[in-house]
């Protein structure tokens, strides 16, 4: 029977098992009955096996008995999914397949919690669901570990060494056995100012930062096992704090012997003879657009008007595939990657430098490989015609954002010195602005929320935390990628090739219902549902097909401009889904396409290459160059990197964040309510971007309570409000010097302090 199965053998018996498995009672099978019912005969006992392993590991099924496998999209008693801890001691799985009836994550008692670490995948079982939905549970199995290693402070006590976790939702100790308590590189000595005379002892390490693999994990309460494999430095050396963030988070960084032997034999330049079959554009004036920092570039635009009045747009994209070989060492360590990960003072590149800023990115006025998206746009946005090709081109300039910007504005030097290119950069707007409104025709969300940028001085040391700049010089990169990563997803999905969809699906029903009783405060609504205001959120569902991208936008057009239109841009964007990979097309909700993948940026994420080498296949007329469960595999993992490279992008500004208003506290500042909670309410500093708590028990005047169905927190005898949006007047109270969160007191306006001092 599964030598039937064709060529695509591991996709379609994973898919014969999960059928097999559901119609199962309970939805269960042993690993014998498997064998029997599927037909697994002698060597194809192997195939079953490798498949059942890819399944529990990507957690389709879960095996919570040696040979026991159930699928917990099907099971009413076990849960699998990700335990996140609360700093507190108690967390929540989040199940990988919800099961019916249960709302939101799963409760995970303190006493339970003690059985994992946060971050490991886990096998629950259910316990009490109550009727609005919640559940708790109990941890029965780890699935797999999230922390083979973690970072953290040294501590020598009087029972000996042992690590505290830098991430405080790691709650248990690492303790260091004798004689494991150095990194055995010599280097270490050298961190801590020790010679070679004077070796260094775990005393001199007290209070260092050092990175630990674990030899035995925790387990009920009992703290584990490790080794000291780094030694990072202490805590307030300069450019500790990246080194601690890319080990908290997991981050690759250092890349394999076999990986840089493979980069150091790349070509530094393009030989002749590798245009023989490609498109000439070398004689076209195209152009890079990037931040001023950019170091690698893999997209360059041309665009011109055709004589029917349409506009004709090059997408040029490196052609990373030509230089990084499937399964080569340079690909396997791409794949662990999954993306570039950028931090405010520096980058870890998914690919070696000398292909991430060498031969892979499109410099000015030398030749570069890329493969082409080749558009005919016509003056409504709409896609007239396309053309993908193989190509060789020798970009123009080098532009900035900021450049073209200025350059669009009407700055006369920059006009001058690029005459022969504004013309160009005036139809790129024009184009840019056509996609822009087919886009907002059919429904597309734009979010124009800002984004941090830290400043630094000459010496690396930060100065400030400002809004990241927004102009057309970026709606025009923006526009063209959009369109150029669409036409290939269409193109390829209508050859029936395989290829690595980015999807957004829908918002689930609940999420939309919160967000809607949040803006009716400020008296807007999505308009979908028709329950009374104040009834909870969780009676309140909309239909899913009651829910478009179009709903959003028209609540969009409402708010812009208003000065509530940070707080539901913030709002609305959380009550989305996040976008992810997926071998399986289900549309891109926010964009309101029906079918989208990334091609655009193969020197910093993995799925764009796959998506290359499907799409160079396809020029070739040869076979696919993914299986089905490869892809699937490879969409599970860069889904993965992507929320990690996020994560540790996030963390980092935070602690930078943190670090820079060390020296401010007492001072005030102006700050706007972002969101309220029953414990407090988050602000946003005016002048700083920079966000912060205002506990509810720190309310001046009397106690304040939070009102669910109006999400305001009330003061019942002074009756003083404060809601999101409010402009209020803070004073900065205090820093967590572990989880770097900042904690605000609200300064009582000048009247009420001089009635209080009378």
């Amino acid at each position: 029977m599964l030598a039937s199965k064709g060529t695509d053998l591991g996709a379609n018996l994973e898919a014969a098992i999960l059928a097999h498995i559901s119609k199962q009672p309970h939805g269960r099978a042993s690993l014998k009955q498997l064998y029997r019912e599927l037909g697994a005969h002698g060597g194809e006992r192997r195939h079953l096996d490798l498949a059942l392993a890819r399944l529990t590991a990507r957690g389709e099924l879960v095996e919570p008995r040696p040979g026991q496998y159930l699928s917990p999209a099907r099971s009413t008693e076990y849960v699998a999914g990700r335990l996140r801890m609360h700093r507190d001691g108690f967390g929540f799985v989040i199940a990988d397949h919800p099961p019916t009836g249960i709302a939101g994550d799963i409760y995970i008692p303190r006493e339970d919690a003690t059985r994992a670490m946060h971050g490991d995948r886990v096998l629950v079982r259910l316990g009490r669901i109550e009727s609005d939905g919640r559940a708790s549970g109990s941890i029965v199995k780890v699935l797999t570990r999230a922390h083979a290693t973690v970072v953290g402070e040294f501590r020598v006590t009087r029972r000996g060494c042992a690590v505290v976790p830098h991430d405080d939702r790691i709650r248990q100790w690492i303790r260091i056995p004798e004689g494991q308590e150095l990194p055995r590189e010599t280097l270490a000595a050298d961190r801590v100012g020790a010679t070679a005379a004077a070796p260094v002892s775990a005393e001199d390490l007290d209070g260092a930062i050092v990175n630990v693999e674990i030899l035995e994990f925790p387990e009920d309460g009992e703290p584990g096992v490790g080794r000291v494999i780094e030694l990072l430095g202490f805590p307030d050396e300069f450019g500790v704090d990246v080194e601690i963030i890319i080990r908290k988070h997991h981050i690759p960084h250092r890349f394999p012997p076999e990986v840089l032997a493979e980069a150091a034999a790349a070509p530094v330049e393009v030989v002749e003879a590798e245009a023989r079959d490609r498109r000439d554009f070398r004689a076209f004036d195209i152009v890079t657009i990037d931040g001023e920092t950019a170091r690698d570039f893999d997209d360059a635009v041309w665009v011109d008007r055709l004589p029917n009045g349409n506009f004709e747009l090059h997408v040029h994209i490196a052609d990373v595939s030509h230089y990084v070989a499937p399964e080569s060492a340079i690909d396997r360590e791409a794949r662990l990657r999954g993306t570039s990960v950028y931090f405010p003072d520096r980058a870890v590149p998914m690919l070696p430098v000398e292909l991430s800023t060498g031969i892979c990115s499109l410099k000015p006025t030398v030749d570069r490989l890329v493969v082409s998206a080749l558009l005919e746009i016509d003056p409504h946005g709409d896609l007239v015609s396309q053309e993908f090709t193989r190509g060789i081109i020798r970009s123009a300039a080098r532009m900035t954002y900021t450049a073209v910007h200025a350059l669009l504005e009407g700055d006369a030097a920059l006009r001058e010195q690029y005459a022969v290119l504004t013309p160009r950069f005036e139809l790129m707007r024009e184009l840019a602005l056509a996609l822009n409104r087919k886009r907002t025709r059919r429904g597309s969300i734009d979010f124009d929320l800002p984004e941090p940028l830290i400043e630094f001085d000459e010496f690396g040391e930060m100065t400030g935390v400002i809004r990241g700049p927004r102009n057309i010089a970026h709606r025009i990169i923006e526009e063209f990628m959009l369109a150029a990563n669409e036409a290939v997803a269409s193109h390829l999905e209508h050859l029936g090739r395989a290829l690595l969809f980015r999807i957004h699906e829908p918002p689930d029903p609940r999420r939309v219902a919160e967000f809607d009783e949040s803006a009716a405060q400020f008296g807007y609504s999505l308009g979908v549902g028709s329950a009374p205001r104040r009834r909870s959120p969780a009676t309140r569902e909309p239909a899913a097909s009651e829910v478009t991208s179009r709903t959003y936008q028209r609540l969009i057009r409402k708010f812009e401009g208003k000065p509530e239109e940070r707080i539901l841009s913030y709002l609305m964007l959380r009550s989305l889904k996040q976008a992810r990979y997926s071998e399986q097309n289900h549309g891109h909700f926010a964009l309101a396409a029906t079918s989208y993948t990334h091609f655009t940026s193969p020197i910093r994420r993995y799925p764009d290459l796959i998506v290359h080498r499907a799409l160079t296949a396809a020029l070739d007329l040869s076979g696919e160059p993914y299986a089905l469960f490869d892809l699937r595999a490879i969409a599970q993992e860069s889904s993965e990197a992507e929320r990690r490279a996020a994560e540790a992008e996030r963390d980092l500004v935070e602690w930078k964040k943190a670090r820079f208003m060390e020296d401010r506290v007492g001072e005030e500042f102006s700050a706007m309510i972002l969101n309220t909670a029953k414990f407090g309410f988050f602000v946003e500093l005016q002048d700083l971007f920079i966000e912060g708590l205002v506990p509810i028990d720190t309310l001046p005047g009397e106690r304040f309570h939070f009102h669910e169905a109006t999400r305001k927190i009330v003061g019942p005898r002074s009756r003083i409000t404060y809601s999101a949006g409010d402009r209020v007047t803070v004073r900065l109270d205090r820093i967590d010097p572990i989880d770097h969160k900042l904690t605000f007191a609200v300064v009582p306006p000048p009247s009420a302090r001089r009635r209080k001092k009378k």
